[in-house]
């Protein structure tokens, strides 16, 4: 009978889970197995191996055949080596103890590997991350100018006022020339109109214009005597 060491699907959809068997190589992938050696789950990040080591390669000593998946997964977790060592063990060319101890020298360096290759991972996430947030940045920098320079309104240029005691200067300055300028001017002489300033002077020489006939009515008398007085000489 052929032996197999394959897997076997469980889980929901999308979400699958496989389980590591020892099976017939006749049965169907999910019907009856002989033994269940380990588990793989895929959808972690690594993905997540549980494995009896001991188990797996004594179905590999005594002829089973794993799959090409299982094979990869035998290599990953060291299982062919442990089953080579083992064959020179019992061929004679190595003792156990150092079977066992190149094997646990070989498992240490692994353990240091995937280490290191966590530690890259995680660093080339952070750098990605990085660089995508500053990639976010500068657009997010370049929209805000965009939507700055479209709605940018001019402010309009503040004008100086004047001091108010300099306004005050002025105005007592301009005082007089404005007073000037509104005072009414001097009445002319119209054609054939006397101002009244020429008037004054007639009104004050009225009184002489009256004393001249005083004035020839004194004189009548004496001629009258005159003549009065040459009538009887004749």
């Amino acid at each position: 009978m052929a032996v197999k060491i394959r897997l076997t699907r469980r889980g929901r959809k999308r979400m699958a889970i496989y389980d590591i068997v020892v099976a017939e190589s006749r049965s169907p992938r999910d019907g009856k197995y002989i033994e269940k050696i380990g588990s793989y789950n895929p959808n972690n990040d690594p993905a997540r191996i549980v494995l009896d080591a001991n188990r797996a390669v004594y179905w590999l000593m005594v002829g089973a055949q794993p799959s090409d998946t299982t094979r990869s997964i035998f290599s990953h977790e060291g299982i062919m080596l442990k089953k080579h060592l083992q064959v020179g063990v019992v061929k004679g060319a190595i003792t156990q103890e150092q079977a066992d101890e190149k094997f646990n020298a070989w498992k240490d360096d692994k353990a240091n590997r995937v280490a290191t290759k966590a530690d890259t991972k995680v660093q080339s996430k952070d750098k990605a991350r990085q660089e995508r947030l500053a990639a976010e940045q500068k657009v997010s920098a370049a929209r805000a100018e965009t939507i700055a320079a479209k709605y940018k309104v001019e402010e309009p240029v503040a004008e100086v006022a004047p001091e108010p005691v300099a306004e005050v200067a002025d105005a007592h300055d301009d005082a007089p020339a404005a007073v000037a300028a509104e005072a009414p001017a001097a009445p002319e002489m119209e054609a054939g109109v006397p101002s009244v300033e020429a008037e004054a002077p007639a009104a004050e020489e009225a009184p002489a214009a009256e004393a001249a006939p005083v004035a020839q009515a004194d004189e009548a008398p004496a001629a009258e005597a005159t003549s009065t007085d040459d009538k009887p000489a004749a």
